[in-house]
């Protein structure tokens, strides 16, 4: 059986983010998908037009449900909703296998995906028990506190400041500053790794998800984090190279069928 890795995030109805995209990242990248849905949206490539969530209790049972029987090496989480979904992961994960934390907070078209209560529990609970944390710009601003973040210095101060908050690694996504390339920082310790990707000129949904669905995979495949991070960087470039055109002009990624360990 080829290694296993869960994503615990919320499911999207028009399959380009959200636990369908991990999933189709996890198949390509040979990888065995399981999932614990936190939460049902209705959304397509504009717009998330309503959601409910599993609640903790549901989320927790998927999660042991599945830790019985499958010898998960990753985890990744994507939406997480709220205060009681948060508490019930961080007390389900066994310590021992790497996290992914995506903080998925507000969606491309401005709807909310965690309540903003909830932000402090994410901080506190379950940050410092992350391997990895994966925040855009937006994100990275709001985690760190430090203000706004318009240049790669910018980008390395407020990756810090979250570094500081607990987890192994941070990785801040370059993907929303200007420039010709797309250049992402990974963080650790007093250590950095950057590499930079031609910034391709279409909008595309989903790229968050994929991102790190690879890095899990990686990390399942037993890379280490700075390797997981140069093979998803370059995985993720040819999935945007790549992408396919929507119905309404958003681009969406389409991961390729392939098995066995990616090169």
């Amino acid at each position: 059986m080829p290694p296993c890795a869960c994503t615990v995030a919320g499911s999207d109805s028009g399959g380009g983010a959200g636990v369908q995209a991990d999933l189709k990242t996890f198949h390509a990248l040979g990888v065995w998908g399981l999932s614990a849905i936190t939460a049902i949206t209705a959304q397509n490539t504009r717009e998330v037009r309503g959601a409910i969530t599993a609640g903790p209790a549901m989320v927790a049972l998927q999660i042991s449900t599945l830790c019985d029987e499958f010898e998960i090496r990753a985890f990744k989480t994507g939406m997480l909703a709220d205060s009681g979904t948060i508490r019930a992961v961080a007390s389900s994960l066994p310590e021992s296998i790497p996290l992914v934390l995506d903080p998925v907070m507000i969606s491309t078209s401005g709807h909310r995906l965690l309540a903003e209560e909830a932000e402090g529990d994410l901080v506190e609970i379950l940050l410092p028990r992350a391997t990895v944390v994966t925040p855009n710009i937006p994100e990275a601003e709001i985690l760190a506190g430090t203000g706004r973040i318009s240049t790669l210095e910018d980008a390395r101060r407020a990756g810090r400041e979250i570094l500081a908050l607990g987890p192994e690694f941070v990785l801040v996504k370059g993907g929303h500053l200007r420039g010709a390339e797309a250049t992402d920082l990974l963080l650790s310790g007093d250590r950095e790794w950057l590499i930079a990707t031609p910034r391709y000129r279409c909008r595309v949904h989903g790229a968050g998800c994929c991102f790190s669905a690879a890095l899990c995979a990686f990390l399942a495949h037993q890379c280490s984090v700075p390797e997981a991070f140069g093979r998803a960087k370059s995985y993720m470039n040819d999935l945007v190279r790549n992408a396919i055109r929507g119905p309404t002009g958003v681009h969406l990624l389409d991961p390729p069928c392939r098995s066995g360990t990616p090169e």
